[in-house]
């Protein structure tokens, strides 16, 4: 060879000369690469020759070209270098021809390109291959300088030969240089369609996740950062109809990559998986059946992420700080969060896309029973929460300072797409907002950045967002009346029409609502709904007297232009108008007139009076004038909007709890600030519907109940005004036909005052007027009239039973007279079906017996009684009877025995079974006899040991008017009576049924009753030591008032006689206790309700008066 190795002595003799130019043959060079037995150093001294001659311009190009075949085996030959450069395993060499391919790259113009490009390709293939990294690197910068060089022209030429595979092959390393380069060369590839089409792409996405898993564990950001872009080029340029995810698990996979890149703590990585989310959230990408749960994680991811963000941002990076780390962060940090929200704003709409989109389906392989996260209601659930728990607190920290135009934009667009996800949770989502003050906020932002149709795409946002959640808002029911607001649409038309305009600052609003061009009064309306939405949830945006004037002046100037509001108009404004009245100036009288016309104009069913909220009722009862014009009205209105919960008649036996509805609280406190509105609820009474008459009723017997009325109001009030109802409800009715259905609650009402009446006052006459009306009317009606009967009958009652005793005899006559008409009525001559109303029957009876018996007053007509047809109900059918009954019966009872069996009212029955002529005993007890009378005492004895409350002291009572009563005959039978053993069995049964009825009053008497009519106590005394050892361990402190009086009553008995000493130690003992207790007062005047039945308490209180035999 020559000196130069580019000649081979011994072959080139036979070489065509044409193929040898200035000292070198090609032909040569050819066939030393190509034999095996030339060493490494002999080629590569050959290529370096042939390098120096394919530097001079043409010399190698005009060889080659003279034959195509050799010019092809000179390229395939000059390959031969890789294996030689990875033979010397020098990473110098492979660098520097690297290198200076790169260089020439640069350098080169035009189609000069191409050789290079082809030649790359062919190392790239055999380097990519390789093991060594080092070479792998350089390869790919190598194609990333030609793809950055001219992309257009050669990206499709490396897809086609198959690039893409060898790169996404690459991915499994771990050398972090290599990783960011394949990554980089990707990156430029994927620019190219052919990437796609020719499913580059589906191919490679699973090399890409498992390499991103890996990369997100290493601590190099840069390159965690370079393959999420790769991810997101990915998902964003893949073609619609091509599915990238075919299966789940690919899905799941790319899921949890970005979900750990979003929780990187580099704010840059964080922002670059928040663009690989936004995305994957594409519908397209979604996998069938949707993976809900990994979409619920993504977001999560997202919101957690959100919430880490600092709150002093910004969004905008500035020149001279550029270089600040705090400022760098700050920027960084800015960023993802409106990547971040981008992100969720497409979680969003692709959770409404799933309603809608064929292609995707919730996952119906699971059983219907089983609880589901991979469900779109689960999504959307997600979706709510994490926007209320961290978006919605990061964007309001964020902009408290510096609101950020884009920021706020997707923030009120990700708020505005939560109405439409959860429609079940939409109300409460609204309410929340609208009370955390958001309609204030919308508005101050647009107020602050939209003025001059600047910031045009947040003015458009918060519009949308101020629309829906007003809506919202207006289409549910308040939340304390249950009511709609009136003309929601139309409401919803002014809101879109004046929103977009509407950019000026709330404190600037009073000025433009006193301007009230008759032309254009939307933006007014605007106003007045947007004021009143925000109160009624809390949120005041001016002053209560500034709201006050300005709506006051505004609804004047409007009602004097037109006559009439719009009923929504007219409710917001009425309720801005109640709720700030209180830190307000009173109306003038021109206001005042003005509001009033506003509301008499308008029907009722529309009126904002149908269902008024607290606010109103105060503010119309706050002036007399209102409220005599439309009280009625209103309050109506009120009590038909569902009170039912407000007042204590659905529990019979429990006190009401005036204090735990706020709408029971809003009408006391209007009876309590001014009395005289008790008048007004007086006229509801009249109302045609029962319903609203009924809870009116039920109105007044709280607030008498309560003891929140004196008498004065009942006297000066109530009576009259109930006088004055009834006459011109019964002036004109014959029967029971023409008598108003109106009545039933005037006469329930009459009977609660007379209830609540003092018991020291007399009768005057407005009372005999009421009784008078009350009697006729009851004459009118018939008995199975029990709706009309059932009042009148508890008021006649309740009359009687609290009459004064120091009235006057001509009252009483009087009103005795009034009530013996009564008494031949059919409704007291006959039991009727209805329980209540034969125990209003048999009180009355029986407080018209004993008030005739203490005032000795003349009666002109009597009832026939038949005794022993009570006796015989007491006897053998108390099962089948109603136990109040029972208790009636029993009180009429013991009425008749006090009375010795003779009364001018009630005219007493023969018993039947006395014989003629009549034995001694029998015509001692007549007209009970001596049967009847063992009969009722067996009855007695019988229902005692019911040991119902009621029955324990109304038959205990009985028992010893009885016993009076046959000592008064006969003293032998009453002490006859006392001994027989059943009243032994009796007593042993009450004192061995619990301590409670051991010291109950009724035990207690009957103990008192025995060992006095028995003489002695000798028989008694270990039942009187019971009494004293249970009375010791419970403290007479603790003891009832009633039990008091009958357990000192018992003791005093037992004192008369001799007792033992330890008995009586005890007994003195506890008298002496008994005589330290305060005085207890006995309201004898106390009525309580049991049902439709009022009982005086003073009737079934167990008689404690001493004996007087």
């Amino acid at each position: 060879m020559s000196n130069l190795d580019l000649i081979l002595e011994r072959i080139h003799l036979r070489h065509d000369p044409r193929w040898s130019a200035r000292g070198v043959c090609v032909a040569c060079v050819l066939e030393l690469i190509d034999r095996e037995d030339v060493s490494t150093v002999r080629k590569s001294a050959a290529l370096t020759g042939a390098l120096e001659l394919l530097k001079t311009t043409g010399v190698v190009r005009d060889i080659l070209q003279q034959d195509e075949r050799v010019c092809l085996h000179f390229t395939s030959s000059l390959l031969m270098l890789i294996q030689l450069l990875l033979d010397l395993k020098r990473e110098q060499f492979v660098q520097h021809v690297l290198d200076e391919l790169q260089t020439q790259l640069g350098e080169a113009a035009g189609g000069r390109v191409l050789p290079y490009l082809t030649f790359l390709g062919k190392l790239v293939d055999a380097l990519l291959l390789g093991g060594d990294e080092c070479v792998q690197v350089v390869s790919v910068q190598c194609v990333s300088a030609v793809l950055t060089h001219s992309p257009s022209q050669y990206c499709a030429a490396f897809i086609q030969a198959d690039l893409p595979e060898f790169l996404f092959e690459r991915l499994s390393c771990t050398d972090e240089v290599l990783l960011w380069s394949v990554y980089g060369c990707l990156l430029l590839l994927c620019e190219d369609a052919a990437f796609f089409s020719q499913c580059h792409s589906i191919y490679g996405i699973e090399s890409l996740v498992r390499s991103l898993k890996a990369v997100l564990k290493l601590p190099n950001l840069e390159v965690q950062n370079q393959g999420l872009k790769l991810l997101t080029a990915t998902l964003e340029r893949q073609p619609t109809g091509v599915r990238l995810f075919p299966t789940v698990p690919g899905f799941v996979g790319v899921a949890e990559v970005v979900q750990g890149g979003v929780v990187s703590s580099c704010f840059r990585v964080s922002t670059q998986a928040a663009r690989a989310a936004t995305a994957l959230f594409r519908v397209h990408h979604q996998c069938s059946p949707v993976h809900y749960g990994e979409l619920k994680r993504t977001v999560e991811a997202l919101a957690s992420r959100c919430a880490e963000v600092p709150s002093h941002i910004t969004s905008q990076r500035r020149r001279w700080v550029s270089d600040s780390e705090s400022c760098s962060q700050s920027f960084r940090a800015a960023v993802f969060l409106i990547q971040a929200l981008t992100s969720f704003q497409e979680a969003c709409r692709l959770a409404e896309e799933c309603v809608t989109e064929a292609s995707v389906k919730d996952n119906t392989l699971t059983a219907p029973d089983v609880q589901n996260e991979d469900t779109r209601e689960s999504l959307c659930l997600c979706l709510l929460h994490c926007c209320d728990t961290a978006i919605i607190p990061t964007v309001t920290r964020v902009c408290e300072r510096v609101p950020s135009p884009r920021v706020l934009q997707l923030f009120f667009s990700v708020l505005s797409l939560q109405f439409s996800l959860s429609p079940s949770l939409t109300p409460a989502f609204a309410t929340k907002l609208a009370s955390s003050g958001f309609i204030r906020l919308a508005l101050e932002h647009k107020a602050r950045l939209c003025p001059g149709n600047r910031h045009s795409s947040l003015n458009a946002a918060c519009c949308g967002f101020l629309l829906k959640l007003c809506v919202c808002l207006l289409s549910q029911p308040d939340p304390v009346t249950g009511s709609h607001l009136q003309g929601v649409e139309e409401v919803e038309y002014v809101l879109r029409d004046c929103l977009p305009s509407l950019c000026c600052h709330a404190c600037d609003w009073p000025s433009v609502l006193a301007e009230v061009p008759a032309e254009n009064q939307n933006l007014q309306f605007c106003l007045l709904h947007l004021l009143y939405l925000s109160l009624l949830h809390g949120d005041r945006m001016l002053s209560d007297a500034a709201i006050f004037s300005s709506v006051v002046r505004s609804v004047c100037v409007l009602q004097e232009q037109h006559g009439s509001l719009p009923q929504s108009v007219l409710q917001s404004a009425l309720y801005l108008l109640a709720a700030t009245q209180e830190n307000s100036p009173d109306l003038d009288w021109v206001s005042l007139n003005s509001i009033g016309e506003a509301l008499s104009s308008t029907p009722l069913s529309f009126s904002p009076l149908s269902s008024p909220h607290p606010a109103l009722l105060r503010f119309i009862f706050h002036y007399p004038g209102l409220a005599e014009r439309l009280g009625v009205r209103v309050l109506s209105g009120w009590l038909a909007g569902g009170l039912e919960q407000a007042v204590c008649g659905q529990k019979e036996h429990s006190q009401p709890d005036l204090e735990q509805t706020l709408e029971s609280s809003v009408v006391l406190e209007l009876l309590k600030k001014n009395p005289s509105t008790v008048l007004t609820l007086l006229g509801v009474l009249c109302e045609e519907d029962v319903s609203v008459a009924s809870r009116a009723v039920q109105v007044l017997r709280c607030y008498l109940q309560a003891g929140c009325s004196s008498g004065s109001v009942h006297s000066h009030l109530l009576k009259p005004a109930l006088l004055g109802l009834l006459q011109r409800l019964t002036c004109d009715s014959t029967d029971s036909s023409t008598v108003p259905g109106c009545v039933c609650a005037v006469l329930e009402v009459l009977c609660l005052v007379q209830k609540n009446s003092s018991a020291l006052s007399d009768l005057d006459n407005t009372d005999f007027k009421l009784l008078y009306h009350v009697s006729n009317l009851v004459g009118k009606v018939k008995c199975s009239n029990t709706e009309y009967l059932q009042p009148a009958l508890n008021y006649l009652y309740c009359c009687l039973s609290l009459c004064p005793t120091h009235t006057a005899d001509r009252g009483v006559m009087e009103l005795l007279q009034v009530l013996l008409n009564l008494s031949h009525s059919p409704s007291l001559s006959s039991l009727s079906p209805s329980p209540p109303l034969v125990c209003s029957s048999l009180l009355l009876l029986s407080s018209l017996i004993t008030l005739q018996h203490t005032h000795s007053a003349q009666v002109q007509k009597s009832v026939c009684l038949e005794l022993d047809s009570i006796v015989r109900v007491l006897t053998f059918c108390k099962r089948h009877t109603d136990s109040l009954v029972l208790v009636c019966m029993v009180r009429l009872v013991q009425a008749v025995l006090d009375v010795d069996l003779s009364s001018p009212v009630v005219c007493v029955s023969e018993c039947a079974g006395l014989q003629r002529p009549l034995q001694p005993a029998d015509g001692v007890l007549h007209p009970l006899g001596y049967r009847g009378a063992t009969s009722l005492l067996t009855a007695l004895q019988s229902l005692l040991l019911q040991k119902q409350e009621l029955l324990l002291s109304a038959s205990v009572n009985c028992l010893r008017s009885l016993m009076d009563f046959l000592y008064r005959r006969k003293p032998a039978i009453a002490q006859h009576v006392v001994n027989q053993p059943w009243n032994r069995f009796l007593l042993y049964s009450l004192l061995n049924s619990g301590e409670n009825l051991m010291l109950h009053p009724a035990t207690l008497s009957l103990l008192t009753l025995l060992v006095h009519w028995s003489g002695g106590i000798k028989q008694w005394e270990s039942d009187v030591e019971c009494v004293c050892e249970a009375a010791e361990r419970r403290g007479v402190k603790e003891l009832g008032e009633n039990s008091t009086h009958t357990l000192r009553l018992l003791l005093t008995e037992c004192s008369v006689f001799s007792l033992s000493e330890q008995l009586k130690v005890r007994v003195c003992s506890l008298l002496e206790c008994l005589d330290q207790l305060p005085p207890q007062e006995t309201n004898t005047s106390a009525s309580v309700q049991v049902g439709a039945l009022s009982i005086c308490s003073a009737d079934f209180r167990v008689n404690t008066h001493t004996f007087t035999q």
